[in-house]
């Protein structure tokens, strides 16, 4: 009788599982990706694109932000057929992450001059907060790094299998209704974290999100660890934590520990999930490598045990659950009166596509009014802070000149999406553009509808733009046109949301439509919904109960 096979682990260092089991593992065994930087300065950067290392091209480069970008003119259909280096552009997307979405006026012209010296005027503010910049070239990544570190800004571990950008509520610290202002917790895992070697190698990226607003404004629910702002009882103001979130093609909520930490703790305890994911992370198939897997087969009885018995070494207190936010209450677009008598004014780019040009005059216009403080919101959202309260009209009027609109539509207001086959090597059809045009289309034909409602357009099944929470949620695919032949569509998720009543959106069995389409599509889905909506009625909530027919 034949001996019994080992059963074959996942790849967990805290199991004895040390041997690379994937060729991304491999990659970073050999060298941590941090280290490529000096290779940036010392040989990419002098002798241009061609010089580069394979495995530094499509893998250790993400540690400083960098991404080949998608090569002009080859359509969707060869997204997943073609080789890597046929894909490849000799340009880079470039990510600066901006951890809290938090940004002086000296950060925010330093974001704008790269953008209209290196980066062809491009800028993206995405739903991490973060800037995203295309065309940008080898020979000029050290002087962007100059200029942005020069101003306190980075892109250190924007990319790659580390801690990425941490969310936080764009009105920190400003918020008249802030339960805890978690800006000191996110200065501090930056400062002590970031860059540390000790978690520059996790088996895939990392997600944080902290917020201390009662709006619950950081997607806190698909985020690897968030914190959520609660008042405990008898200890005070602090955090709830969650973990194991996250979407692409397997989404997962994540899940309350029901455990309670002050802002100070806060550190502590995200180093513990950090570790827990180095250590007892999956890392011999990728496909399995995010937290949320983890968590999923652990549950959070035995998460949070493991992270007090071998990291924290000391029990955490039960705490309270947040209360659910009022629908769509994450948004902060508009006039807001902030704690000190100021006001914030919000505003919505065209699904977050801005220019160095326009961030130079939002800068100009903050500095007119005395305002020394920008902040970018995950709603793909700007925030000029510190508004004297006879200067809002003129900042909102300023800002609505710009396209920047102060006061949105409900289609400018929820419609995101994400960077699409302009750029990105992994998208099927084009995004940024179609959303722009669907929602100047919505506009035009439901001018009077004002019910929240959210729009989500992804190029591909790996969910930057988040399609699996929203409204209606649109992933790129291709489809077979009348004659025949291929045309840009979307597969339509309908339902999806945050909240007391998160969810996933509800898939229809053949439910898709040709990029042409979508506006007719949103246009009579959105006109049920007004037709039969019950008082105050979400359209998620209205989508749960609608007959089949009402929905295609």
């Amino acid at each position: 009788m034949p001996p019994a096979r080992r059963k074959k682990g996942e790849g967990q260092w805290a199991l004895g599982y040390f041997t690379p089991l994937n060729p991304n593992e491999q990659v970073k065994k050999d060298d941590d990706g941090l280290n490529v930087r000096q290779r940036v300065l010392d040989l990419y950067a002098r002798h241009g694109f061609d010089a580069i290392d394979g495995q530094d091209l499509r893998g250790r480069l993400r540690w400083w932000g960098l991404y080949t970008q998608r090569r002009e003119g080859i359509p969707g259909g060869q997204t997943a057929t073609l080789e890597p280096h046929e894909l490849d552009a000799e340009f880079f997307m470039l990510r600066v992450r901006i951890d809290g979405g938090a940004l002086s006026l000296e950060q925010l012209r330093a974001v704008a001059d790269i953008s209209t010296t290196y980066a062809r005027d491009t800028a993206d503010i995405t739903d991490r907060q973060n800037v995203q910049y295309h065309w940008i070239r080898i020979e000029d990544v050290p002087a962007v790094w100059e200029r942005l570190e020069g101003v306190g800004l980075s892109t250190q571990e924007a990319c790659g299998d580390t801690p990425r950008v941490i969310l936080g509520s764009p009105v920190a610290g400003v918020a008249k209704d802030e339960i805890v202002d978690g800006t000191p917790a996110v200065e501090e895992i930056k400062r002590r974290f970031i860059g540390d070697k000790a978690f520059s190698n996790l088996p895939r990226k990392f997600k944080t999100a902290i917020s201390g607003s009662p709006r619950q404004d950081v997607v806190h629910e698909i985020n690897d660890v968030s914190f959520v702002g609660v008042r405990h009882p008898e200890l005070g103001p602090g955090f709830d934590v969650w973990v194991g979130g996250g979407l692409s093609t397997n989404p997962m909520l994540a899940q309350r520990l029901g455990a309670f930490v002050t802002v100070d703790e806060v550190p502590e305890v995200w180093a513990g999930v950090a570790g827990i994911f180095r250590d007892y992370g999956y890392r011999r198939l990728r496909t399995r490598a995010r937290l949320k897997f983890l968590v999923n087969d652990w549950g959070a009885e035995r998460f949070r045990q493991v992270l007090q018995d071998e990291y924290l070494h000391r029990a955490l207190p039960d705490g309270p659950a947040p209360e659910a936010p009022a629908p769509d209450a994450r948004d902060h677009t508009g006039v807001h009166e902030q704690v000190d008598g100021r006001f914030y004014v919000g505003a919505a780019p065209r699904t977050g596509r801005v220019s160095g040009t326009v961030l130079n005059r939002v800068a100009d216009l903050a500095e007119s009014v005395g305002s020394d403080r920008v902040r970018l919101t995950p709603q793909q959202h700007l925030l000029v802070l510190d508004v004297p309260g006879d200067r809002v009209e003129e900042v909102s009027a300023a800002l609505e000149a710009l396209d920047l609109k102060v006061r949105p539509s409900t289609f400018r207001r929820g419609t995101m999406a994400c960077t699409g086959i302009e750029y990105c090597k992994l998208a099927i059809v084009e995004t940024k553009q179609r959303a722009s045009v669907v929602i100047d289309e919505l506009e035009r034909r439901l001018p009077a509808f004002d019910a929240p409602l959210s729009l989500h357009v992804n190029g591909c099944p790996n969910s930057c733009a988040r399609f699996q929470t929203a409204d209606i949620g649109l992933k790129g695919m291709l489809m077979t046109g009348e004659d025949g032949t291929h045309v840009d569509g979307f597969q339509v998720h309908l339902g999806g949301g945050f909240g007391e009543d998160a969810g996933f959106g509800r898939k229809l069995r053949g439910l898709k439509v040709t990029a042409d389409e979508v506006p007719d599509y949103v246009e009579r889905v959105a006109s049920r919904f007004v037709e039969q909506r019950q008082g105050e009625e979400t359209f998620a909530a209205w989508v749960a109960r609608a007959e089949e027919g009402d929905l295609v």
